[in-house]
């Protein structure tokens, strides 16, 4: 009974926190930031401890797994599209989510952060079910990293559609992969407002470097 209460009151607000956006759209009312936000308000004013929640929402942590899972279903529908385009994704991928990991792992370095905390955001730039796997694969904490990975989908979000334009970029598969490198889930929902190719070079840019990302992830630690 409380699995469902909590479930269903986490839905709910998640879906409240959409319809506040499409309203509202400033990057602030973004539903993977204000869900969140709101759902502290709640539990804080009905004293209802993490733990509680956490024990009582464990059913949508435990779709995170066949969410993972899915991501094969645009792999496998978009198989013709992969093998024409292999070698630039391969490419741009493996050079994107390098970047990313060790830009952060460098800054990470240079502001002295501990050793916990690097290992648990070098995979901030895949989407946070396969980024929370990554996470324990490499020894961080994947409640910090869901953190990080939020942030910078967000961030992606916003930004990526500015460099977009400002580099001139127009082709599909430009505009797709650099979004769904940089803003992972945010940015694929955003490439779909472009067009379908962009959504699904997105997708494919996505499920991409969570899988190179493992690589990367299990290298770099070795330096931690």
């Amino acid at each position: 009974m409380i699995i469902a209460v909590f479930t269903i009151v986490t839905y709910l607000i998640y879906l409240l926190s959409k319809k506040i956006y499409k309203k509202v759209t400033i990057a602030a009312f973004h539903p993977l930031l204000l869900a969140p936000i709101l759902l502290i308000v709640l539990i804080t004013i009905t004293h209802v401890s993490a733990n509680q929640y956490l024990q009582g929402s464990k059913l949508l942590s435990h779709m995170l797994a066949p969410a993972t899972v899915a991501f094969a279903v645009p792999i496998y529908k978009n198989l013709a599209i992969i093998k024409k385009y292999l070698g630039t994704i391969a490419v741009s991928i493996t050079i994107g989510t390098l970047v990313a990991m060790v830009s952060t792992f460098l800054l990470s370095k240079l502001i002295h952060l501990s050793d916990d905390f690097i290992v648990s955001i070098l995979p901030r730039s895949i989407t946070t079910p396969i980024a929370m796997e990554v996470s324990k694969e490499i020894g961080g904490l994947p409640a910090l990293t869901t953190v990080f990975v939020i942030i910078t989908g967000i961030a992606g979000g916003i930004v990526g559609p500015k460099v977009l334009k400002w580099l001139s970029i127009k082709t599909p598969i430009a505009k797709g992969l650099a979004l769904g490198m940089g803003a992972h889930g945010v940015g694929t929902s955003k490439a779909l407002e472009y067009g379908k190719q962009e959504s699904v070079f997105s997708s494919l840019a996505m499920i991409f470097a969570a899988l190179i990302t493992l690589v990367w992830g299990t290298l770099l630690t070795t330096f931690i």
